[in-house]
C-alpha cells in the first residue's frame, strides 16, 4: 500500500511533467507555425490583415 507522501509526490509529479509536455508542445507548434507563414510570405501569400487598406464593399 502507498503511503500518503508517495501518493502526493507521485501526483505532483505527474502534473509536472504533464504540464511541462504541454509547454513543448507549445512552443514547438509556435515554431511550426512561424516557419510556415514564413513560407508562405516568401511565395507572396499575404495576410488578409496586410490588405490595401480599401474597405470591402
Amino acid at each position: 500500500m502507498m503511503s500518503h507522501e508517495a501518493f502526493v509526490f507521485l501526483s505532483y509529479a505527474a502534473t509536472a511533467v504533464t504540464l511541462v509536455g504541454l509547454l513543448l508542445m507549445t512552443i514547438a507548434d509556435g515554431r511550426a507555425r512561424r516557419r510556415e507563414l514564413a513560407e508562405l510570405e516568401a511565395q507572396g501569400v499575404r495576410r488578409r490583415s496586410q490588405g490595401s487598406g480599401r474597405p470591402r464593399s
